[in-house]
Order: structure tokens, then C-alpha cells, then sequence
């Protein structure tokens, strides 16, 4: 029972408890009356022991009280004799007559605690009853129904994807003019399923459907038709096609449909799960032997891979529209829509925010420009400007910076040479993505960031694109090895994305030359019976080969890496030297080194950097890390001096 159905019967209680009480006292009350014969209260009289008498017209009932204090009662003649009367006031007795009283008056009393017993077995038969009709309409649907009058969400809302809202549009316009399309004999496609990796907007599009539309519009989630019962999952499809249909034309929105619409035998329940009657259900509402009219479905998931091809099939969804990242185009538009109302200081360029965000979904821009706010509001600045989105950048991209932990001398100086690796190569590489910025500041998990951003977006890459990008990993592991001649655990990240790319290259991508154009897929399965029923698809004389040829793949990168590096030795102990005095350098001023320590431009002046992309660019000052135990006025001393005297440690023999 709730706890407020469980106050108010306390409440009941408590109150009927209080009135029974006043009419049991008021029922009992006579229980001190002593009972006179007609005649023994005469004599009484006639002893001047009565002093009052109240005699009843109606029952000849005479009360009154004794000399003592006593109260009695006596039945007398009907009516009451005139000479007795005269009799009693002679002998001093207060006489007094009482009106016959009403039927009602004398079963009041016994009329409140019918009233009473009554009223209680009416709570609790409303209770008993309350609790069934839970029971019962637990199978009903849980979709929440979105009407003219609530705040709408428009397509003007949503920025970007024109050909997206166009095919939303279209189903849109079908049910606010179905005649338009039937002249022509169209007909409105019963299903649309939205696909795209997280962020990118899916539920916000189905919001401005809603506002669009004019019509019924429901909203679901896929988790809210499963419950531990048997078949309730069932029952609410049901229910809310049934309410659809009434008030056709609707729209039904199933938020995260791959909670009940995965493939059906991959589980370990059978046919008779709860979740599979449930895809059942649905299935036969949808395009089924009563076909539902006028009742549109549209889905979000970002998993169609695990997707039932029963659910997938035309007649079903019949349409399935991809609401992907946005591209450069589509990201300045999003950043305008989340900014808006926001100060932004007249040195903003929203463009070039924009090309510095790269793979950002809807979601990440919307987190991109609060994070950008809120640095404003740290640093007291009324407007946001640049170098708040700028650090909204780096916060997002590579975690919130880590100015509590203390780095010792040595590890700082190797995470400055590991880093300064990965930036000599991203700059010297062809294929590699511009350097952008290089830090040993830690933020996140990392003790040190090499960022490198695209000049625009890239939907495919080359095979020499990935080898660049293999090598450049590699290049914080082998500067530690050409530095110090061992290695250390500030390469696991690099090493195990390096193994992981090499093997797609193998396996998935066809550019190894002893596995040739064979793509043998992914062992990841997404349900057990479908990994407990999995068999691999090739020999074990394959998988050997397939080990050899990631692992030929990155030590030949690692070689390269190690060529490379050496080569350009002076551009690494320029880039380090920088890095410990300042902490951290934007892509331009390690180009600057890096061409100074080589002697002559390694690539034409700007075109492998991205400083002047995000318009700041500007080198920080250098932060000295505090020592454990000591002052935070107290600076710990430099690692190395950044001197011309300084002199990288001797180097062992490669």
C-alpha cells in the first residue's frame, strides 16, 4: 500500500474510533439509573425523597433524580393520572412533561454506527478494488500522447540534415493532405526507422514531427513495454496501436526499438520469451492480417545490426534514414542554434569552431558550447570568446585538465620526449593528419596529448593514410627507445589501437598481400547464443597468417618510425626542450622548430599545421609542477635547463 493511502485509512481509524467512543458513552450513560415500581416512587414522593420528575406524554416513562443525587426511572400510567400529578407538586416535587420524541431521534445513535461500519466497508472494498484495476491495467500502454496546446519543437529547431527532415517532411505533409498523394496513388509508408550513432539527434527530429504534424503523436520508449510478467509486453503493443487507431491519423514514436525488436533465436529463452512476444506483437500490428491504416511508426536505434530482419522487411519500415554525424556544413548551423541567446564575444568565428570539430555529434557541439560558458564564467569574463571554446575543445577532446597531480623530474622529461615523438611524425608524415597541439600538461587519464585535427572531413582512408597513422603512434614508443634505450607503460594506449587498426587492415580491409582481397569480418558477437553458436570461418593455418601479417604490418611501421625519428633527431630534442619549458605548443611553433632544427622547411610553410584553424594557436606560459610536501608558492626546479647548452642524454647504440 502507498504511504499515502496508508495515512489516510490511520486517519479513518482514528476518527471512527473518537465517535464510537461519544455514542457508547452516550448508549450506556443510563446504566447508574435506578429502576422505581410505579408505586414505590408514590411513596417516595410522599417521603419528600424525589426532587424533579419528568413525565412522558407518550410512554408514561417518569425520570428525575432522588434527594440522594440518584437518578431513576419509573413507568407510570398513560396518561398521566391529574391527581397524582397534583399529589407530587403538593409534596414538593418539580414536575415537568416531555414531548414524545421522533422514531428518528431514538435510532440516531444506533444509525451512526451503521454509518460508520458501513463507510468502512466501502474504504476497503475501494482499496481491494483499486488495487485490481493496477493489476489489471498493467497491460496497458505507457506512451505518453503530445497535444497542439504543449511547447512544440519545429523542423527550424533542428539545424542541419535537410535530406533528412525532407523524407520526415514528406510523411508529415502525407497525413495533414493524404489527398495530394493518393490522386496519385501513394501510399504512406507505414514505418520509419532512424539510424545514426548516439547524439546525432533522432529523438530531437521525432520531437519536431510532433510539432509539425497537427495529428495524435505517441511517444514511447522500447524498455517501457517489457515487465516481469508474462505477456505484458504484448498487451501494451496492442493497447497502443488500438488507441492509435482511434484517433487516426497518428503517429506512434518507439524511442531505442532495439530493446524489443532484436533478432528473435539469438537469446537463450527460446520462442517463448517475453521480449520475442513482444517483437510478435508488434510485427503483426504493423503489417500483419488487419492492417493498421492511418497509423505511422517511426523508430530510433542506434544498433539496426542486432535489428530482426522481420522487423526490417518493406511494409514494416518501410524507409530507414540515416541521421549521421554532421559534416562541416551541418556543424555551423548546430553551433549557431546552441549559442543562440548566448554572449559571444565579436572575435568569435563560429566557422572556424566548426572545422575544428571534426566527428562531433549534435549532442557534443550542444556540451561543446556549454563547457565553453561555463570557462567564461571561471575566468569572469562576460562574453564567451575564443579561448574558451577553445579549451571547451580540449576538455572535451582530451578530458579536464590534472593540475594536482605532480609529475617527478624524469617522467616528466620522458613523457616530453614520447610526446614530442608522435608530433615530429604527424608533422613529418605525409598522409597523417596536421599537428594542432602538443602538451605534457595531464588531462584525463593521459599524462601527455599530441592532437592532430583534419583540415576537412574524410569518409574513407588510403592504405598509405593508415600506415602514416600506425607510424606516427609509434613514434612516442621508439623516442623513449632512442632516448633512454627501454621502454615504459606510456605506450599501452598507442600499442593496443595500433594492433586493433593493423588487424582490420588484415582481416576486414584486404591490404595485406599473404591474406589477399578476403575479409573475414569480426568474432564480436552482440548475443550469446549467437557466440555460443558461432564457428569460425576460417583455418587455423589463416589465423596463424593473419598474426604474421599484423605483426609484419607494425614492426615495419616501427622500423619506419625509428628512420624517421632518427633522421630528424635535432627536430626531437628542439620539440622536447620546448615542451619542458612551456608545457605546451600549438602545431605552427612546432613546425618552426622542427624546419629550424632541420635546416630547411620540411613541408611548404603552413600546410601540416592547424594553429591558425582555431584561431588562438597562442603558446602557454610554462606552469612549474609543485612537489609533493612543498609550498604552492614554491616552484620545483626545472628538469632541464632551456639553455643552448643544454644536451639531450647520450644516446645508446640502434
Amino acid at each position: 500500500m502507498a504511504p499515502q493511502a496508508r495515512r489516510r485509512m490511520i486517519t479513518f481509524v482514528v476518527i471512527a474510533f473518537i465517535i464510537g467512543l461519544l455514542v457508547i458513552n452516550s448508549l450506556f450513560q443510563h446504566q447508574n439509573v435506578k429502576t422505581l415500581s410505579y408505586s414505590s416512587f408514590l411513596n417516595k414522593a410522599r417521603s419528600n425523597s424525589v426532587n424533579t420528575a419528568a413525565i412522558n406524554n407518550s410512554s408514561g416513562v417518569i425520570t428525575g433524580t432522588l434527594d440522594n443525587g440518584t437518578n431513576y426511572t419509573a413507568n407510570g400510567p398513560v396518561p398521566a393520572l391529574s391527581s397524582e400529578v397534583t399529589t407530587l407538586k403538593s409534596d414538593n416535587v418539580t414536575v415537568t412533561f416531555a414531548n414524545p420524541s421522533s422514531l428518528a431521534a431514538e435510532l440516531f445513535p444506533y444509525l451512526i454506527w451503521i454509518l460508520l461500519i458501513g463507510g468502512f466497508m466501502y474504504y476497503i472494498s475501494r482499496q481491494a478494488r483499486g488495487q485490481m484495476n493496477g493489476m489489471m491495467s498493467v497491460g496497458r500502454s505507457k506512451a505518453k500522447q503530445f497535444n497542439e496546446d504543449r511547447p512544440k519543437t519545429t523542423f527550424s529547431d533542428v539545424a542541419g540534415y535537410l535530406g533528412v527532415k525532407q523524407e520526415i517532411s514528406e510523411v508529415v505533409e502525407f497525413l495533414k493532405n493524404p489527398g495530394r498523394y493518393k490522386n496519385i496513388g501513394a501510399t504512406i509508408p507505414k514505418g520509419l526507422l532512424l539510424v545514426g550513432p548516439p547524439g546525432t539527434g533522432k529523438t530531437m527530429l521525432a520531437r519536431a514531427v510532433a510539432g509539425e504534424a497537427g495529428v495524435p503523436f505517441f511517444s514511447v520508449s522500447g524498455s517501457d513495454f517489457m515487465e516481469m510478467f508474462v505477456g505484458v509486453g504484448a498487451s501494451r503493443v496492442r493497447d497502443l496501436f488500438a488507441t492509435a487507431r482511434k484517433q487516426s491519423p497518428a503517429i506512434v514514436f518507439v524511442d531505442e526499438i532495439d530493446s524489443i525488436g532484436r533478432k528473435r533465436g539469438a537469446g537463450l529463452g527460446g520462442g517463448h520469451d517475453e521480449r520475442e512476444q513482444t517483437l510478435n506483437q508488434m510485427l503483426s500490428e504493423m503489417d500483419g492480417f488487419e492492417p493498421t491504416e492511418g497509423v505511422v511508426v517511426i523508430a530510433a536505434t542506434n544498433r539496426p545490426d542486432v535489428l530482426d530482419p522481420a522487423l526490417l522487411r518493406p511494409g514494416r519500415f518501410d524507409r530507414q534514414i540515416v541521421v549521421p554525424l554532421p559534416d562541416l556544413e551541418e556543424r555551423l548551423p548546430i553551433l549557431v542554434v546552441h549559442s543562440k541567446g548566448k554572449p559571444l564575444d565579436p572575435s568569435v568565428d563560429m566557422s572556424i569552431v566548426a572545422r575544428g570539430t571534426p566527428g562531433m555529434s549534435g549532442a557534443d557541439l550542444a556540451n561543446l558550447v556549454n563547457e565553453a560558458a561555463l570557462h567564461a564564467v571561471r575566468r569572469n569574463s562576460p562574453t564567451i570568446g575564443m579561448e574558451d571554446f577553445e579549451s571547451s575543445r580540449d576538455r572535451v577532446l582530451m578530458g579536464q585538465e590534472r593540475d594536482t597531480m605532480v609529475l617527478q623530474d624524469d617522467e616528466r622529461e620522458r613523457i616530453a620526449f614520447h610526446e614530442s615523438g608522435h608530433a615530429l611524425l604527424a608533422y613529418v608524415l605525409d598522409k597523417t593528419d596536421p599537428l594542432h597541439k602538443i602538451t605534457i600538461i595531464p588531462r584525463g587519464m593521459a599524462l601527455g596529448v599530441t592532437m592532430t585535427l583534419p583540415e576537412e572531413d574524410r569518409h574513407i582512408m588510403s592504405r598509405q593514410h593508415l600506415e602514416d597513422s600506425l607510424c606516427m603512434r609509434m613514434g612516442g614508443r621508439v623516442a623513449e627507445l632512442l632516448v633512454y634505450g627501454d621502454l615504459s607503460t606510456g605506450a599501452a594506449d598507442d600499442l593496443q589501437r595500433n594492433t586493433e587498426l593493423a588487424r582490420r587492415m588484415v582481416r576486414e580491409w584486404g591490404m595485406s598481400k599473404e591474406i589477399g582481397p578476403m575479409a573475414w569480418g569480426s568474432n564480436n558477437q552482440v548475443f550469446l547464443g549467437e557466440d555460443l553458436m558461432h564457428t569460425r570461418d576460417y583455418s587455423d593455418h589463416t589465423s596463424k597468417v593473419i598474426d604474421d601479417e599484423i605483426e609484419r604490418i607494425l614492426r615495419e611501421q616501427e622500423s619506419r618510425a625509428i628512420e624517421v625519428l632518427t633522421l630528424h633527431r635535432r627536430g626531437l630534442e628542439a620539440l622536447t626542450r620546448a615542451l619542458l619549458e612551456r608545457e605546451t605548443i600549438d602545431g605552427a611553433d612546432a613546425a618552426r622548430l622542427i624546419d629550424e632544427a632541420n635546416g630547411e622547411p620540411v613541408h611548404p610553410a603552413g600546410t601540416k599545421t592547424v594553429s591558425a584553424l582555431s584561431g588562438i594557436g597562442k603558446s602557454t606560459p610554462a606552469k612549474e609542477a609543485t612537489p609533493v610536501g612543498a609550498a604552492a608558492t614554491s616552484p620545483a626546479t626545472p628538469p632541464a635547463p632551456a639553455t643552448p647548452n643544454w644536451q639531450p642524454p647520450t644516446l645508446p647504440a640502434v
